[in-house]
């Protein structure tokens, strides 16, 4: 059954955990796939790479895959999306007042990745609160237990003390499957209030930095609606997206990329790893 309209509605009845998603051919089918480069399965190997895939095609057969999901990995600014999440549960709870300014910072950090309305906000909320959106229970977005997953302890700026995560002491971190969870809820209006997750929507939709994902669904899909967060810093290279185009063309994708190339590796995975998703029916 198809949804043409975002965030799109289940009952709560028949939502289900991502975890519980996990499509054992679809993860068989991506792992050999990527392992069929030499280079991609040496960074997986190593676990410099992981990839994280949702087939949106069918909202009743929703279907998860991962590469070292639970690795939690150098993200650099694609864990802005905490900051962001943080920023409305905190408008919801009335600890922050919604104005133009700071509407017009959220689209800034998401859009166009800019530190200096990404540091203002962190200043604004503060690392506790970011932390504890990151760890309620509601999202457990951060669990030691899954090895981690969306941090965020550095103002993105040379000034400032860190607040490092408490497993691997990473600044800006993120792992696969916390990151493909995020977009899942966010997808679905779960992320704080239906209001909220569309709101959210609408702040990553159009990504003004044309790279990565991004510059290959521009040429393969050019209309499909685009929603999205990436990262580069030195060796560090990371993206996430939520594509929603012709109802064969849904998903969500994630990849963090330790490797000098890791922009081109990332753009060159999209089309095998929809291929690996057109393998499959939608109710396969």
């Amino acid at each position: 059954m198809l949804s043409d309209s975002l965030p799109f509605v289940l009952p709560d009845t028949d939502f289900k955990s991502l975890r519980s998603l996990v499509h054992i051919e679809l993860q068989n089918n991506l792992i050999t796939t990527l392992s069929a480069n030499s280079k991609w399965k040496r960074l997986i190997d190593q676990k410099k790479m992981a990839v994280g895939v949702v087939d949106l095609r069918d909202i009743h057969a929703i279907k998860f895959a991962r590469i070292n999901g639970n690795e939690m990995m150098y993200a650099a600014s694609l864990p802005k999306i905490a900051i962001l999440l943080a920023a409305m549960d905190a408008f919801e709870k009335g600890e922050l007042i919604e104005t133009e300014e700071i509407r017009r910072d959220l689209r800034l950090m998401i859009s166009h990745s800019d530190n200096q309305a990404s540091t203002r906000m962190i200043d604004r909320l503060g690392y506790k609160k970011i932390e504890s959106v990151m760890t309620d229970p509601a999202h457990s977005f951060y669990d030691e237990d899954y090895g981690g997953g969306l941090w965020v302890g550095k103002r993105y700026a040379s000034s400032g003390a860190r607040y490092p995560d408490p497993i691997k002491g990473l600044s800006h971190a993120a792992t696969a499957s916390q990151v493909s969870r995020y977009y899942y809820l966010l997808a679905s209006g779960r992320l704080v209030t239906p209001e909220r997750s569309r709101q959210m929507l609408d702040i990553m939709e159009d990504p003004e930095l044309n790279h990565k994902f991004v510059s290959t669904l521009h040429t393969i899909a050019p209309n499909a609606r685009l929603f999205r967060k990436s990262g580069t810093w030195k060796n560090y290279h990371s993206d996430s997206i939520l594509v929603w185009g012709n109802p064969n063309r849904r998903y969500i994708l994630v990849a963090l990329v330790e490797d000098p190339d890791g922009e081109r590796i990332i753009r060159q995975l999209v089309e095998p790893v929809e291929r690996v998703m057109w393998d499959l029916s939608p109710r396969q």
